[in-house]
């Protein structure tokens, strides 16, 4: 220690303030652990700061003034127009407000916390700098550490994001304007879900994928609802040629593509976004000081408890690994937390849920019918159409379907895919099946509202156990 450092002990110390973060921390001070949470930019993480929020945020803007565009066939006439800047001022507020939450229940529950970035000096010693150069530092001893420094936007070769017409994610949830056209490098979840933010706010929108489609982590029947029903956006898709750079025009830019065959396209746009994937945020913590190194991917490996390789730290959300999920974080770190605490407590991936705010929306939870097939499983399949479903029609949002997958032996409800209007909210309803060990006999026999969208994961097991009313049986 030098002179001017502060020197602190605690039971805890939990680096990065998001939604694993910020969980560990309460939880642990919870069971009466002195517990310090350090973040060095805002608390509540990309998440609430940077990602789902703000996305959400703008998604359900730009829907509401698409839909009311396009709603003449119900019987309203409306000519929406987008005020971004009022928009983004009310985005930041829904921002403002969930944030400032999160540090008021840190506060609360007894957190300590600290601004800063964290460094390890050993398994037990943490050094703090606290803003920038000549603000201090801190020494922080520990008992225990939870790592939850999250992700950071991958960068492409030819574009970077201190370019100005360079987005990324984070730099188009902060757009002050809507571009008149726009590039976007990536067709998985984050490009999927902002080309169509953009589209319904008015942009000429162009997705340059190398892949040979989108969203290529899920089945082509559910990806196909969604590309059909962007293309009718007015979003152009081109596959199989990857970005390969970018230059001013007079007019705005110009982004040029080249496929494995060596032939080139150019685009002209006045924004790139690119939205290629994120990659764990390991290299500011000197993690060697502990022992400890990241895989080849980045990632802190752990065990069922999130424990890494040194028994008293920790690594939960995105720096331990694939789905990065703000709730599977969340999961995690309330499981480190407790197993700090002396609790019983494990982690369980067999009903983590995952959800693309398209439109329309994709959720799925568990298994795929072939995944149960390769699991040694003789799945039975049912499937519900949105438009068999009398609520869905009144909405006005008819595409896409809900499908379940079971154990054909003994009915256990093995996974789900739902691609329609309000996957999001209905994949709970899945999870919540798998966790319990519900059968496709629980879920056809409870009684669902009628008319709602629910109905069509009741409808759906109903199929599976051929014994539809409101479709044809399979």
């Amino acid at each position: 220690m030098v002179m001017g450092d502060i020197a602190t002990g605690t039971d805890v110390l939990v680096v990065g303030g998001g939604p694993g973060g910020y969980v560990a921390a309460i939880r642990a001070a919870q069971h009466d652990l002195d517990t310090t949470l350090v973040e060095r930019d805002a608390y509540g993480g990309t998440c609430l700061n940077y990602g789902c929020i703000p996305s959400k945020a703008l998604i359900t803007a730009t829907d509401l003034a698409h839909d009311a565009g396009e709603a003449a066939e119900m019987g309203v006439v409306a000519d929406p127009e987008i005020d971004m800047p009022a928009m983004a001022d009310w985005k930041d507020g829904v921002v403002d407000q969930l944030t400032g939450g999160v540090e008021k229940l840190c506060k609360a529950n007894g957190v300590n916390l600290v601004e800063g970035t964290a460094a390890f000096e050993d398994e037990h010693t943490a050094r703090i700098a606290h803003g920038g150069s000549g603000q201090g530092m801190e020494t922080i001893e520990f008992e225990h550490a939870i790592v939850a420094t999250g992700s950071r936007a991958i960068e492409v070769p030819g574009f970077d994001f201190e370019d100005d017409p360079v987005w990324s994610s984070r730099d188009a949830l902060d757009a002050e304007a809507v571009p008149d056209e726009l590039v976007v490098v990536g067709a998985g979840y984050i490009g999927m879900e902002l080309s169509t933010t953009f589209a319904k706010a008015g942009s000429d929108v162009t997705v340059v994928e190398m892949l040979d489609g989108a969203l290529p982590t899920y089945e082509d029947d559910v990806t196909r609802v969604v590309t059909e029903r962007a293309a009718d956006l007015g979003i152009q898709f081109e596959f199989g040629e990857a970005a390969s750079g970018w230059e001013e025009t007079d007019g705005g830019i110009v982004v040029t593509t080249e496929t494995e065959d060596g032939e080139e396209s150019s685009y002209e746009a006045d924004r790139v976004l690119v939205a290629v994937g994120r990659e764990p945020v390991t290299d500011t913590l000197e993690l060697e000081a502990t022992g400890l190194e990241p895989n080849e991917a980045g990632f802190l490996e752990t065990d069922g408890r999130a424990r890494t390789d040194v028994d008293n730290i920790f690594a939960v959300g995105d720096v331990a690994g694939e789905p990065m999920l703000a709730h599977k974080a969340s999961r995690e770190g309330v499981v480190a937390a407790e197993v700090v605490a002396g609790e019983p407590a494990a982690l369980d991936y067999q009903a983590v849920p995952s959800v693309v705010f398209t439109d329309p929306e994709i959720a799925t939870v568990g298994m795929t019918e072939a995944e149960a097939a390769d699991a040694g499983f003789d799945p039975v399949v049912g499937q519900m159409p949105f438009r068999a479903s009398g609520r869905s029609l009144t909405t006005g949002n008819d595409e896409g379907f809900v499908r379940l997958v079971a154990d054909g032996d003994d009915e256990f409800v093995l996974g789900a895919q739902i691609v329609g209007p309000e996957a999001s909210e209905l994949v709970a309803e899945v999870t919540l099946a798998i966790e319990l060990g519900a059968t496709l006999e629980d879920i056809a026999r409870t009684i669902h509202t009628h008319p709602t969208l629910s109905e069509a994961v009741m409808e759906a097991a109903e199929n599976a156990r051929g014994q539809a009313i409101h479709t044809l049986n399979r």
